[in-house]
Parts: structure tokens; C-alpha cells; sequence
């Protein structure tokens, strides 16, 4: 049996299901999996319930003062087993969720001071490897000596369904256009953009079922440990 730990980064475009194959990684490989774009996600809901966004707008000095006193953990329910995201201490793993976020976190992430404080978290988080993130700049810009690194992407439209199907919404119009909208602010941000790491590799999952997705992350996991183990 191999007890070598590894890091494992997996970014890509938003709906892509990342979170949830991550945590099946995780599960499945006996890794501690850590979900980056909910410490977004829970900041911008702190700017929301705060008024700090403002038609289209951060007030970036006020959110400046206030990160210090923006604590995010995680905490596995004992009744699912399912790891949920805190933000000072109560449970917001459903509002995090939400469209209402969905339409701002892009406007909270591409903050400089704002990712620099979560990245600073999510290195000392993975210092001890052993653990499967995902996000948009894992691989390039939190671990970008990760040894494993996977790039996933969706079409809109099937991304669009999946989220309309999480969130009981019948406009799925109105989600792919919010999608497609979000993919471009990720991609041209000045800050960590969205791009594929030039040792990533890609998995397309449109049309892929979630038994398949598994087994291919799982298969891409031993295929690397079987590499280092040969260097």
C-alpha cells in the first residue's frame, strides 16, 4: 500500500460539478478535501448581508476593514456526513448557493486583497498535502506544484441544467446567461484568471455520468502516484 500524499488541485469554469467530484475524491482516496470557492462564495455573502455591494459595486475600503472579522470554517454534519461551509460560526452552506451570490461572487473574487487573504488560508490549509481543492487558480496560483492537476470543463447550456435542477429553477435561460457571464469576468480578471494550467489535464464531463467522472479522477490519481513512485 502507497501512503504517499499529494496535492491535488481542481479548477475550471463554474457548474462544472468540481465540488462535488472533489469531495468524492476525497472520500474515495482518504483525503481532506477543502473547497475554495466557498470562502468566496461566504465572503461575498458577508458583503451582501452588509451592504458592501452596491449596483455592481464592492466598497472595497470597507470590506478592506471588515476581513479580519470574516472567519471561514468547515464542519462535516454528522447527519449527512457532508462537510458545510461556516461563516462566523453558523452554517450558510445553502445561502452560499444561491443566485443572489452566484451574481456577485465574481465581483468579490477578483479583489486583490481579497484573494491574497483566502489564498494565504488555503496554502496553510494544504501544507501537510493530502488534500484534494478545488477552485478557479489552484493549480496556477495556490498549488501550482501540485502533483496532480485537473482542468474541467462544461458546456454552458449542460451546466445551466444542472444548476436549475440544484436549485429547483425553472429559468434556465436566466442561469446559462449568468453562467456564460461569469465565465468571462473569470477568464479576463486581472487577479488569478481562470486558465489550464500547463500540466493540467482537461476533462470534459458533458456528457459524462458521475459513476464515469469518478472513476476517471480516480484512475488519473493512481496513474500519478504510479509516475512519482517511478522517479
Amino acid at each position: 500500500m502507497n501512503n504517499r500524499l499529494i496535492t491535488i488541485a481542481i479548477d475550471g469554469f463554474s457548474s462544472c460539478g468540481k465540488s462535488t467530484m472533489a469531495k468524492e475524491l476525497a472520500r474515495r482516496i482518504g483525503y481532506i478535501y477543502i473547497d475554495s470557492g466557498a470562502m468566496y462564495r461566504a465572503v461575498t455573502l458577508y458583503c451582501l448581508d452588509n451592504n458592501l455591494i452596491e449596483n455592481g459595486e464592492v466598497h472595497r475600503n470597507a470590506l478592506a476593514a471588515a476581513m479580519d472579522n470574516i472567519a471561514i470554517t468547515f464542519m462535516t454534519n454528522p447527519s449527512t456526513g457532508r462537510q458545510e461551509t461556516y461563516l462566523n460560526g453558523v452554517c450558510v452552506e445553502q445561502e452560499i448557493r444561491s443566485m443572489r451570490v452566484s451574481q456577485s461572487v465574481s465581483l468579490v473574487s477578483q479583489i486583490d486583497f481579497v484573494r491574497e487573504a483566502l489564498v494565504a488560508q488555503q496554502r496553510a490549509l494544504g501544507q501537510a498535502k493530502g488534500i484534494v481543492m478545488d477552485g478557479r487558480d489552484i493549480g496556477t496560483a495556490v498549488f501550482p506544484d501540485a502533483e496532480l492537476k485537473i482542468y474541467v470543463t462544461a458546456s454552458a447550456r449542460v451546466r445551466a441544467e444542472r444548476r436549475a435542477a440544484e436549485m429547483n429553477d425553472a429559468d434556465i435561460y436566466a442561469i446559462e446567461r449568468n453562467i456564460i457571464m461569469r465565465d468571462e469576468m473569470d477568464m479576463t480578471r486581472q487577479i488569478s484568471p481562470l486558465r489550464k494550467a500547463d500540466d493540467a489535464i482537461e476533462l470534459d464531463n458533458s456528457h459524462m455520468t458521475i459513476d464515469e467522472q469518478n472513476a476517471w479522477l480516480e484512475a488519473r490519481y493512481n496513474e500519478t502516484l504510479e509516475r512519482l513512485n517511478k522517479q
